[in-house]
């Protein structure tokens, strides 16, 4: 398990030995498991993000084409 990312927008955490990476949006309550060309997809599009900066609207971007997968409510206590 490794945290890729914690701001504002995102929570982000990579399991590496399963092939899978956990995403919640902060912001929507939402968050879901990718898994396989998923995974990879999203994995590659996140570190694009990272590395223009850290605008939360890219990450609004980013999120977009993966809104319909992330349907798990996020409870935060």
């Amino acid at each position: 398990m490794h945290i890729v990312l914690n701001n504002p927008a995102l929570y982000v955490v990579d399991y590496p030995s399963v092939g899978a990476i956990e995403v919640i949006d902060k912001r929507r309550a939402r968050g879901g498991l990718l898994a396989g060309a998923t995974a990879l997809r999203f994995r590659r599009e996140l570190e694009d993000v990272m590395n223009q900066g850290d605008d939360v609207n890219e990450f609004d971007l980013c999120l977009d084409g993966y809104d319909g997968l992330l349907t798990q409510p996020a409870i935060y206590q």
